[in-house]
């Protein structure tokens, strides 16, 4: 009997968990299993350590200062030519040159001449005939630091840090640094953009939801009309009325507000990105705008002003704090889409509007160095948790409204 009580007791529960579990395989495999891969890119890389196993261990116990024993040599010369064969010299030497410049040339070379030389009676000798680089020990510490299966290089280049000879950790030469800029760009473009798109969208969503039911389906339905359009029509469009010989420079000139050889330039610039990314993304503020604003009575603002506070003190005391969960959801919103845009600024931006985003769209498409990829992109992962943390705790996620 008391087992018939349990087993109806826990078949509410089995029901839920049976409801829950489809939610939860998609979540982990649509959002933590890549998640894992990304983390792990960034830090774990066997491809050296997987195609010269024999040189890894004969570099294991190497002091590090003079050239390594004959017998790393010799393991090279043998997996070197054996990469060549199975098309995986390319990201060995690719790793390696990450570490010091002229390390594929290296590799390369001497995997290609390994076929066509005798062997010298010392692999030593027969290497440093290919290529003298085998002479000078930082070429061996380059590989053996390529072959370590877990490594911080790539989190020390995409925070613009190097490391020295004496194993100490620094910046790189300020004219050097080309990552943390671009994420400090990134930063405060987001947060521009957020602000815009507040300022903007504000008093939109006020006029939205104080209109008359007609007039505020329509201009509801105007907000909307963005999401009708594909972005990369919505971009293009940006760049046809934006550009030297564009509509708007051609109206200012016909109106004579601009002689026609001092037309602006407000396109591959910081002014198209805020300009098109404010564009496309004014839509995320004004939803949740105007669903906060949808619930207040209106019958609040009158109230106050009868009882003789100013209309703007009326505002400020009475219905702005009524819409602080839409401003912290728009807001919200409206910066983490906009820290990962790529295709708005990549089309608009040029050089000076050039975000993160577009350096790990090279680094995965071009130079097929995920690793850096993978770091650049966790770093503005934990950017973004860092910033949603202080969020929840000044105001309070339970106050945010998306609808």
């Amino acid at each position: 009997m008391k087992r018939f009580r349990h087993l109806a007791a826990t078949a509410p529960r089995l029901g839920a968990l049976a409801l829950v579990l489809p939610l939860l395989a998609f979540v982990t495999v649509s959002f933590l299993v890549p998640l894992g891969t990304l983390l792990s890119k960034s830090a774990w890389q066997p491809e050296m350590s997987r195609v010269l196993p024999q040189t890894m261990r004969a570099l294991a116990e190497w002091d590090g200062e003079s050239l390594p024993a004959e017998a790393a040599f010799a393991a090279i010369a043998r997996e070197l030519p054996a990469a060549r064969e199975e098309r995986t010299l390319g990201r060995v030497s690719g790793a390696a040159n990450r570490v010091r410049r002229g390390m594929r040339g290296v590799l390369n070379r001497t995997a290609r001449g390994l076929d066509r030389v005798e062997y010298a009676g010392s692999w030593r000798e027969t290497l440093t005939g290919i290529h003298a680089g085998w002479e000078d020990a930082q070429t061996w510490q380059a590989i053996r630091q390529a072959g370590a299966p877990f490594t911080l290089a790539n989190y020390l280049q995409a925070l613009d840090l190097e490391r020295r000879e004496d194993g100490s950790i620094g910046r790189r030469p300020e004219e050097s640094r080309v990552y943390t800029p671009l994420m400090w760009r990134t930063l405060l473009v987001s947060l521009g953009v957020t602000v815009l798109c507040l300022a903007i969208g504000y008093p939109i969503a006020y006029m939205v939801a104080n209109s008359p039911p007609g007039r505020g389906r329509l201009l509801l339905v105007l907000v909307l009309v963005p999401f009708w359009t594909s972005l990369l029509v919505r971009t293009t469009a940006w760049i046809v009325l934006l550009q030297r010989q564009g509509v708007i420079n051609g109206l200012l000139v016909s109106l004579g507000i601009l002689p026609d050889d001092a037309r602006l330039q407000m396109i591959y610039n910081m002014t198209g990105t805020f300009v098109a990314m404010t564009h496309v993304l004014l839509p995320f503020m004004v939803l949740p705008l105007y669903s906060v604003m949808r619930s207040i009575p209106a019958s609040h603002m009158p109230a106050a002003i009868s009882l003789g506070a100013s209309p703007l003190e009326a505002f400020r005391r009475v219905y702005l704090p009524q819409t602080l969960p839409g401003i912290g959801a728009g807001s919200l919103l409206v910066f983490i889409l906009a820290i990962g845009y790529y295709i708005t600024p990549a089309l608009v931006g040029g050089r000076t509007g050039e975000l993160i985003s577009s350096q790990i769209a090279y680094h995965v498409q071009t130079s097929l160095n995920w690793g850096l990829a993978a770091a650049l992109s966790s770093i503005l992962l934990v950017a973004v948790t860092a910033l949603y943390l202080i969020y929840s705790r000044v105001i309070g996620i339970e106050r945010m409204r998306l609808g």
